[in-house]
Order: structure tokens, then C-alpha cells, then sequence
């Protein structure tokens, strides 16, 4: 057999890392890092294969809209997903000719499904080039389950919910740090908000993979890392070893039941376990993933979290406590359940502009896409500052 037509190979392989997502459980990032390391296709197919995997699952819901009325019966699990794709490159990406689309995606998807797939992707492409389509909700449109649209509409309102839910439907953006690590705006802006300082000893409760605690040592303060033990606690330690010697310390820990002494620390970090509904356009498949019960439940971890480490404050510290999340109960709800548990501490002024205010915090809303979505609110413990300074 000859080589495969230009562009047939890229589409192969993004079905083969969907089928892997779909039918294994994989995360879609780590089958689609462990694909393009096994791969040979040049710089330009990579890029394709990584935007036609994470376009193609987060879209999913309404690239089956656009499908389904073409198609008689559900079609099988490897030919839904060669339609998704192809839908999603009619849909969403205009730069790339139709034609094109449907003959290399026809070309890669199983033989015994071409025929088929052919059908419904020239369909789908003559419905595009003339209205847009319909949908049965406004989640449907936009690509959310029920639950997800519903909350973040009744928690920030439809406009605000709408632009982010919009805003996570793209492409995330790159940063890179000075010091050459990859991390989103928001993580960055979090780890300024610590507001550690040289020779100052922090606390970061739940650090992995482990760019706040790298960063918070980059300006000069020591940080012990705490993660419980597991396949997380080896990803800080392999950032934790990319940093200054001796600035991250690391720890295998549960931060609800932290080993260190009461008030032994100047800062701590919790940046806590949540539903991640701010960060779901950078988790291409977290949407499909997380539970309509994960919001309450983790906010239950989340206080449980905070209480610990409010414990670990010295008198005249600061505790800061951070969530990618968007959702009221994760935020909003768990400050209102610290301050109801009379512990000493002390709401300090949130964060300017692009955060906006959120009850005794901050919110950030993915709006533009710049960013991911984050929330934050910082503390001050109470009683006098008796730590000895040169």
C-alpha cells in the first residue's frame, strides 16, 4: 500500500486518540501527548491532530446535532466519531476547504463506514453553506451538558455564563513563564496573590502539578509541597526538581491531616480540589467527566481543607484559598462556611481588575479566552505578628 493522501494521516490519528478517550477512559490530553510522541507527522499535521482531538470532544454534543438528522439509526461508536470529526472541521474550522474535509476524513475513517460517513459529512457540509443550524437547547448549542449550562447560568447570570462557556469552547492560549514553564494566566496571577517575599517559609497544600509552588519559590521563598502519595505527587516532584535547589520542598501528605506544626508557616496556599468548570477549555473532555454532584461535594473537601490549614497560619500571616472553578457553593459558599466556623481570620481586599468582586473575594471569568476561569479570596490570621525578622 501507498503513503495516504495529504492530510489522511493526521485524521487517522485523532481518531485513533478519540477511540482511545472513548472506549479506554483515556484523558484526552495524555492519549493525545502519548500519540504524537509515537508519531512521525510533521510540525503542521501535529498541530492539526491536537486541535482536531480537543475541537472534536468538546464539541461533541452539538457536532451530533448537525449529524443526527442525516442518520437513521445511531451509528456505531467508530463511525460516530469519524462524523464528529469531520463536523467539527466543517463547523468549526472555515479555513479548511470542504471538499478537502470530507474526502481526507471519508479516507481515514474504517473502511466498512466510509460510505456512510461520506453520505452524512456532504450533508452536513451543503446544510452549513446555507443557514445555520438548529438546536434543541441553548447547551446543546453550545456543547455543555444540561447541568453544567444550567448552574453556571443560575450562579453568573446568562450573559457573563454564556461568554464563558463560549470563551472555553476555543483554543486556550500559551504562557510561558520566565523561568520557561507553561502555565495559564490565571495559575500565575494566583501564585502573586500568596504575596510571599525572600526568605519567607510557605505552605502549598495541594500542589501538583506544581506550578504555584514554583513559582511562589521564585521570588525567593522556601515552599513545602504537599500532595498525597499517587501518580500527582510524582508530577511535583518532577517540577519541584526542574526549580532552584532547596526552594520546594516536597511532601507526601493529605492536606486534612497535615504533619506540621500549629502556626509554623508565614503564608499557606490552598489551591483546592474542584469541579474545574473554569478550566474546561483547556480539559477537552472534563465537561463529559465531572459529576452534577461534584460542586457540593467538593466544596465539603475544599472547607475541610481550609480549616486544616488555617491551623498551620502563624498570627499576622496570610492564607490564601483558590479554586478553578466558577460554581457560588466552591467559592462564595465555602468563604461563608469558614467565616461561620469562627475561625481568626480576617478577609483581606481582593484583587483589581480582570478579577471581578465575588462575596468576600474575587472571580475570574474566562471571558476572551485569555485566561482560565479562577476564584480567589485571601485571609489574614489574627493576633500579633511575633515572628522574629533580621
Amino acid at each position: 500500500m501507498g503513503e495516504p493522501a495529504p492530510g489522511v494521516a493526521a485524521r487517522r490519528l485523532a481518531l485513533e486518540v478519540l477511540a482511545r478517550v472513548e472506549d479506554d477512559d483515556a484523558y484526552a490530553n495524555i492519549a493525545l501527548r502519548h500519540a504524537l510522541d509515537g508519531c512521525s507527522l510533521p510540525d503542521v499535521d501535529r498541530r492539526l491532530v491536537t486541535d482536531l482531538v480537543a475541537g472534536t470532544v468538546r464539541r461533541r454534543r452539538a457536532l451530533d446535532a448537525v449529524c443526527d438528522p442525516h442518520l437513521r439509526t445511531p451509528p456505531p461508536p467508530s463511525a460516530r466519531r469519524a462524523l464528529r470529526l469531520g463536523a467539527y472541521q466543517l463547523a468549526d474550522r472555515p479555513d479548511l476547504p470542504a471538499y478537502a474535509v470530507v474526502s481526507t476524513t471519508v479516507a481515514a475513517a474504517p473502511s466498512r463506514f466510509r460510505g456512510l460517513v461520506n453520505a452524512v459529512l456532504r450533508r452536513v457540509s451543503a446544510d452549513l453553506d446555507g443557514a445555520p443550524p438548529s438546536y434543541a437547547s441553548p447547551a446543546e448549542e453550545l456543547s455543555y451538558p444540561d447541568w453544567i449550562h444550567d448552574r453556571l447560568v443560575e450562579d453568573l447570570g446568562p450573559e457573563p455564563a454564556r461568554a464563558a462557556m463560549i470563551a472555553m469552547n476555543q483554543p486556550p492560549p500559551v504562557h510561558v513563564r520566565a523561568d520557561g514553564y507553561v502555565q495559564d494566566l490565571a495559575s500565575q496571577w494566583v501564585a502573586g496573590s500568596v504575596g510571599a517575599g525572600p526568605g519567607e517559609l510557605v505552605l502549598d497544600v495541594c500542589a501538583a502539578p506544581g506550578g504555584k509552588a514554583t513559582a511562589v519559590a521564585g521570588v525567593g521563598a522556601t515552599v513545602v509541597a504537599c500532595e498525597p502519595a499517587g501518580p500527582r505527587l510524582s508530577l511535583l516532584a518532577d517540577a519541584a526538581g526542574r526549580s532552584d535547589p532547596g526552594r520546594v520542598l516536597v511532601v507526601g501528605a493529605d492536606g486534612r491531616r497535615p504533619p506540621f506544626r500549629r502556626a509554623g508557616f508565614d503564608r499557606v496556599l490552598v489551591d483546592a480540589p474542584c469541579s474545574g468548570l473554569g478550566v474546561l477549555g483547556r480539559r477537552a473532555d472534563a465537561r463529559w467527566r465531572v459529576e452534577s454532584t461534584a460542586p457540593e461535594r467538593l466544596a465539603d473537601l475544599q472547607l475541610e481543607l481550609l480549616l486544616a490549614a488555617a491551623d498551620l497560619v502563624r498570627p499576622g500571616g496570610e492564607l490564601t484559598y483558590s479554586v478553578c472553578t466558577l460554581t457560588r457553593v466552591e467559592s462564595v459558599g465555602v468563604d461563608e462556611r469558614l467565616a461561620a466556623a469562627s475561625v481568626d481570620l480576617v478577609a483581606l481586599p481582593p484583587p483589581g481588575p480582570p478579577w471581578i468582586p465575588w462575596g468576600r473575594g474575587a472571580l475570574l471569568v474566562p471571558v476572551g479566552g485569555e485566561h482560565d476561569g479562577m476564584a480567589l479570596f485571601r485571609y489574614r490570621r489574627s493576633g500579633p505578628d511575633t515572628t522574629m525578622r533580621p
